[in-house]
C-alpha cells in the first residue's frame, strides 16, 4: 500500500489522539503504555507481513501517543508563588522577551524560574524615562503579582490556558523607577544577538516615522509583529474585509522575503544549494526577530524541510511537508491543534495544495507558458495544443493593435504580453483567495464570527501592496532610507484606502458559531471535494454541498438559546464593569451596558470588551439581533464596549440615562446614528409592558440635570416585574439618588438586586437594602480590581440581611431565571 503523502495518516492519527485527550482525564502512564503496546503489535504484524494490521496498529499507537502528549503536559499543574495574589514582593528574574514601549508603560516577559514566567508591566510617572531592559538582563524590582485570569463566560477565550502553554502564569505590575539591574547576563548568546537586531530595527522605525504614528505602528506590526503602537481602529477595516492576514505576521511574509533572497542570490551568481541554505538561515533569523512567533516558526520549519528534500533530490510535496511540520509542532505543544493561528495557517496551505495548484496548473499555468517569446512561431509545436492556440490568438491581437495604433510589432507584442501576464496574475490572486476563503470559512466563523464577501477583490489589491511593503520596509530599515520609508508609508495608505472602500460595501453581518453537526458536515464536504480520485460529477456534487452548508452557516437559522416563557437576567463577567442580558418571556432581548476599560493617561486599551467578551457570549447563545440596548450612564466601564455591540447586533432602540457630553458617549451616539438606531433618553415613568413583562423607570427623574461630566448618579435605574417576581437594576446609582427614591416611595421589595456601583461603599445604603429586602444580590466587579470593590462594608450589610450574594469576579457569569413565581440561579 503506497501513499503519495505518507505523513498525512500519522498526522490525522496524532490529531485524533490530541482531540480525544483534551478536556478529559486520561492518565499519562496508561496512554503511554497503550501507545507502546500498539507499537509492539505493529512491529509483530510487520514482521509477519500483515501490512493492513501493521498500518492500523501504527495509527492506533500514534493516536495513543497524541493522548500521552496532552496527558504528560497536564501532569503536575501550574507553579505557585510563595506569596498571595496582590501582595507586595521583591521579584528577581531574567528578561526573555524585551520591553515593548507604549506611551504609558513598559511591558516585558521575565523568567522568574525555569519554566515559570510572568508578564511584567512597569509604569512611570510623568517625565520619568523607562529603563533600557534588553534580552538577557537580570533585574530585581518590587511589585504586585496576580495569577492570570479569564472572563468566565460560556464561549469565552481561555486566556489562562493560552498563556500557560507559553509558561506564563502571572501578571506583575511595578514602578519603573524601582527596577534594579543586577550584575551578569542570562539567556543565550544567539537569542541576545537576534533580539539586539530586533531592538535596533524598532528604534530605526521610530526614527524613520517620528512624525507618523500610523505608519510607525503599522510598519512595526507588519515587519516585526510588534503591536504595542498599533491602534485597533486602524485594523478594523482589514478585519471586516478578510484582509487582516496580510497585515499580521504570517507565513506569507516569510515566503515574500524568501523569494527576494533567492532572487538576489541567484542573480548574484550563488549556486542553487548555497542560495537555498542562506534563504533558510534568513528565515530562521526572521523568526527570531519577530519574537519566535508561531506562524513564522512554522513557515521556517516548512522551508527547512523543503530544502532538506531538495538536497536529497526528493520532490517536495506540499501536503507531506505540511503534515511533517504539523506533527513536529504538535509534539512540542499538542494544544496548538486548537489554536486559531495553527488551524488557519495549515488550512490555508492545504487549500493551496489541494485546490489552488491543480486549478491553476489546468488553466493559468498553461496560458502563462505561452506568453514567452510570442513572436517565435517555432515554439508553438513544442507546446500543448491549448497553449499554442493561445499564442496564436495573442499574436493576432498584437498584430491588430500594431496596425491600428501604428506601433512596431515587437512593441505591440510586449504590451499584449504584459497585459496578459497582469491579467493572469490577478486571476491567480482571485482563484487563490476564493479557495482559501472557502477553506477557512468554518474557523473564521467559529473564532471571529466573520465571513467577508469583499475579500476576493480586496485581497487582489492588499496582498501585493503589503507584500511589497515587507522587503521594501526591511530595506528602508537596513539603509536608514527616508525615501524608501515614505514609499512604504504611501503603500500603506494605498492599502488603507482600498480596504476602506471595500469596508463601505461589505455586508455588516456577524455570524454566531454553527452547531457541531453543521460544522462537521461542512468539513466532510470540503474533504470530499479535495479527494483526488472522485469523478467530475461527484466533485460537482461536493461543491454543491459546500455551498448549501455554507449558506446555512451564514444564515444561521437556529433559535436563540433561552427558556421560553421565562424571564432571564444574566450578569456577564466583563471584569471591572457592568453588562446584563435580559431575555423576556416573549423572546425580546435587551442588553443593559456593555462593559469597557477606562483610558489610562489618555490611551485606550486594545481589548474591546464589547467585541471580545460581550459579543462572544451573545454569539455563543446564537443571538444575532438585540431588540433594545440600554446604556445606564456614560462611564467607560459601562459604555466602552457599547459601540461594538451596536455594530454587531443592530438593536432597534438605544435607551439611555442622563448623558452629558463625553468621549464615550460621542462614540456611542455616532455609531447609533450611522446605524439608524433610535436613541431614547429615558426618564422616570410608570410601568409599561415590554416583552411579556413590565418595566418601570425609576431614575433619572424629569428634573434631573446632568453636569458637565458623566457621573454615577446619571444612571438609568429600572425595575422589571414578571409575575410575582421583580428585579431592580441600579446601574451605578449612589446614595443621593437612593435617598431620592426612598423619599419618593419608589423603593419596595424586589427579589433580585443588581448591587449598585460594583458593591462600592457609596451605594447600597442600609435604607435601600431595608426597603428592597432582596433575596439575591449580584455584584459585577473585576477580579482583584484596584478599586477595592466590593466594599467589605457593603458585603457585610448584605450578609446581615441574609441576601444570597453572587459576584462575577468569583462566580463568573451569573444567571437568574424566573417563571413568574420562583427564581432559579445558575452559574
Amino acid at each position: 500500500m503506497r501513499f503519495r503523502e505518507p505523513l498525512l495518516l500519522p498526522f490525522l492519527a496524532i490529531a485524533t489522539g490530541v482531540s480525544l485527550a483534551l478536556g478529559t482525564d486520561f492518565a499519562f502512564r496508561a496512554t503511554l503504555v497503550a501507545a507502546l503496546a500498539a507499537g509492539c503489535l505493529a512491529l509483530v504484524a510487520g514482521a509477519i507481513r500483515a501490512r493492513g494490521v501493521a498500518l492500523a496498529a501504527w495509527l492506533v499507537a500514534l493516536c495513543f501517543g497524541g493522548m500521552a502528549l496532552v496527558a504528560g503536559r497536564a501532569a503536575g499543574g501550574p507553579p505557585k508563588l510563595s506569596v498571595p495574589d496582590k501582595s507586595e514582593a521583591i521579584f528577581e528574574g531574567c528578561v526573555t522577551d524585551p520591553a515593548l514601549l507604549s506611551a504609558d508603560r513598559e511591558r516585558l516577559t521575565v523568567d522568574l524560574a525555569p519554566g515559570a514566567r510572568a508578564q511584567v508591566s512597569l509604569y512611570a510617572r510623568p517625565g520619568e524615562a523607562f529603563p533600557d531592559l534588553p534580552y538577557g538582563t537580570r533585574i530585581e524590582f518590587p511589585g504586585k503579582a496576580r495569577t492570570t485570569h479569564n472572563f468566565n463566560n460560556p464561549g469565552g477565550f481561555d486566556n489562562v490556558r493560552f498563556l500557560a502553554r507559553q509558561r506564563i502564569y502571572w501578571n506583575v505590575s511595578g514602578d519603573a523607577a524601582s527596577v534594579k539591574v543586577l550584575a551578569g547576563r542570562c539567556g543565550n548568546v544567539v537569542s541576545r544577538a537576534i533580539f539586539a537586531i530586533r531592538s535596533a530595527a524598532l528604534n530605526r522605525l521610530d526614527s524613520l516615522y517620528a512624525n507618523d504614528a500610523y505608519a510607525n505602528g503599522m510598519m512595526q506590526a507588519v515587519l516585526i509583529g510588534v503591536t504595542a503602537k498599533l491602534d485597533r481602529m486602524w485594523t478594523e477595516d482589514y478585519r471586516s474585509t478578510g484582509t487582516f492576514h496580510a497585515l499580521v505576521i504570517s507565513g506569507s511574509h516569510v515566503a515574500v522575503l524568501a523569494a527576494v533572497f533567492l532572487f538576489l542570490l541567484r542573480i548574484g551568481g550563488a549556486p542553487p544549494g548555497v542560495a537555498l541554505l542562506v534563504t533558510v538561515l534568513a528565515a530562521w533569523l526572521y523568526a527570531g526577530i519577530t519574537g519566535w512567533q508561531a506562524p513564522v516558526l512554522r513557515s521556517a520549519a516548512g522551508m527547512t524541510l523543503y530544502a532538506v528534500a531538495r538536497c536529497f533530490y526528493r520532490q517536495g510535496r506540499l501536503l507531506n511537508i505540511l503534515a511533517a511540520v504539523a506533527i513536529a509542532f504538535m509534539a512540542a505543544d499538542p494544544e496548538q491543534l486548537f489554536d486559531a493561528s495553527f488551524q488557519l495557517s495549515f488550512l490555508a496551505v492545504a487549500a493551496i495544495a489541494v485546490f489552488v495548484i491543480p486549478a491553476l496548473e489546468a488553466t493559468s499555468a498553461l496560458l502563462a507558458r505561452g506568453l514567452s517569446s510570442i513572436g517565435d512561431t517555432g515554439l508553438d509545436l513544442r507546446l500543448a495544443p491549448g497553449t499554442a492556440q493561445f499564442r496564436v490568438e495573442m499574436r493576432l491581437l498584437a498584430r491588430t493593435i500594431a496596425m491600428t495604433a501604428r506601433l512596431p510589432q515587437k512593441v505591440a507584442q510586449f504590451l499584449v504580453g504584459a497585459v496578459a501576464r497582469l491579467s493572469l496574475y490577478f486571476r491567480e490572486i482571485f482563484v487563490t483567495s476564493f479557495f482559501i476563503q472557502v477553506a477557512l470559512a468554518l474557523p473564521m466563523v467559529f473564532y471571529f464570527h466573520r465571513l467577508a464577501a469583499s475579500g476576493l477583490s480586496a485581497n487582489a489589491i492588499v496582498v501585493p501592496v503589503l507584500g511589497a511593503v515587507v522587503p521594501l520596509g526591511f530595506l528602508a530599515v537596513a539603509a536608514n532610507s527616508h525615501v524608501l520609508a515614505q514609499v512604504c508609508a504611501w503603500l500603506l495608505n494605498v492599502a488603507r484606502v482600498a480596504v476602506g472602500i471595500h469596508a463601505r460595501w461589505e455586508p455588516d453581518w456577524r455570524i454566531p458559531g454553527p452547531p457541531f453537526w453543521l460544522g462537521a458536515l461542512f468539513a466532510a464536504a470540503l474533504a470530499w471535494a479535495a479527494w483526488r480520485r472522485i469523478p467530475g460529477w461527484s466533485r460537482g456534487l461536493a461543491w454543491t454541498a459546500i455551498a448549501v452548508v455554507l449558506a446555512a452557516i451564514v444564515v444561521h437559522p437556529f433559535p436563540v438559546e433561552r427558556t421560553p416563557g421565562a424571564f432571564e437576567l444574566s450578569a456577564i463577567d466583563v471584569g471591572q464593569g457592568d453588562s446584563l442580558l435580559a431575555a423576556f418571556p416573549d423572546g425580546k432581548l435587551m442588553l443593559i451596558d456593555a462593559g469597557g476599560i477606562p483610558a489610562f493617561n489618555g490611551h485606550r486599551s486594545n481589548l474591546d470588551i464589547g467585541e471580545q467578551v460581550v459579543s462572544t457570549y451573545l454569539w455563543s447563545r446564537s443571538i444575532r439581533r438585540l431588540d433594545v440596548v440600554a446604556l445606564t450612564h456614560g462611564h467607560a466601564d459601562h459604555a466602552g464596549g457599547m459601540s461594538a455591540v451596536l455594530r454587531n447586533f443592530h438593536p432597534r432602540e438605544l435607551w439611555t440615562g442622563a448623558m452629558p457630553e463625553s468621549p464615550e458617549w460621542r462614540e456611542v451616539r455616532g455609531t447609533a446614528e450611522r446605524l439608524h438606531i433610535a436613541i431614547r433618553e429615558m426618564r422616570r415613568q410608570p410601568a409599561f409592558p415590554f416583552g411579556g413583562a413590565r418595566i418601570e423607570v425609576l431614575a433619572p427623574d424629569a428634573d434631573y440635570a446632568a453636569g458637565a461630566e458623566a457621573k454615577n448618579n446619571d444612571s438609568l435605574v429600572m425595575r422589571v416585574r414578571f409575575g410575582a417576581t421583580s428585579f431592580l437594576l441600579t446601574g451605578d446609582m449612589e446614595r443621593p439618588i437612593e435617598n431620592q427614591l426612598l423619599n419618593a416611595g419608589l423603593l419596595s421589595h424586589d427579589d433580585v438586586l443588581k448591587v449598585g456601583h460594583h458593591g462600592s461603599r457609596t451605594s447600597s445604603t442600609p435604607g435601600l437594602l431595608d426597603a428592597v429586602r432582596p433575596a439575591f444580590g449580584v455584584i459585577s466587579d473585576g477580579f482583584d480590581n484596584s478599586y477595592g470593590h466590593p466594599s467589605p462594608a457593603t458585603t457585610a450589610a448584605l450578609r446581615e440581611r441574609h441576601v444570597a450574594v453572587y459576584r462575577t469576579d468569583e462566580d463568573g457569569l451569573v444567571r437568574f431565571l424566573s417563571d413568574g413565581r420562583k427564581i432559579a440561579v445558575e452559574r
